[in-house]
Formats: structure tokens, C-alpha cells, sequence
């Protein structure tokens, strides 16, 4: 499995999460090394660009990466 992309300058692990902890550990072992289509982090990213990623996005939220996608895609114009 290839490895993110984003992983050498991700501030998830740069900043929020030192990557010795077990927990830091276990998410980049399971998102960072070919689990990126499933990583929130990686979703925002692919989507609206780096500078879009909130700092506090874990990996795991999903469900957020969906609203913060969702709601850049909204137009109230065409509403």
C-alpha cells in the first residue's frame, strides 16, 4: 500500500498528536500507509486544498470532513 501523500507535513501529526503516542501510532499505521480514502484529513484535502484542512480534524471524523465538503459546496444563491 502506498503512503499519504500529505504525511511528511501533515500538522495533524506535526502539531495535534505526537506520532510516539499509541493512539498517534495506531491512526497513521491505519489511515497514512494506504488507508487515505477513509482518512477526514485526507478527504478535506483532496477536495478544497490544504489550506481548507481544520487543524483539529482527526482522522477519523468523517462525518465532519462530509459537512465541512457539504457546506463549501453550497451555493445559497441557487437555493
Amino acid at each position: 500500500m502506498a503512503d499519504c501523500e500529505c504525511l511528511p507535513s501533515c500538522p495533524f501529526f506535526k502539531g495535534e498528536m505526537a506520532i510516539e503516542e499509541e493512539l498517534g501510532k495506531t491512526y497513521r499505521v491505519y489511515y497514512c500507509h494506504g488507508g487515505m480514502a477513509i482518512c477526514a484529513r485526507y478527504m478535506v484535502f483532496q477536495e478544497l486544498g490544504k489550506p481548507s484542512v481544520p487543524p483539529d480534524l482527526y482522522p477519523d471524523q468523517a462525518s465532519r470532513a462530509k459537512q465541512i465538503l457539504a457546506a463549501a459546496k453550497y451555493d445559497p444563491s441557487k437555493a
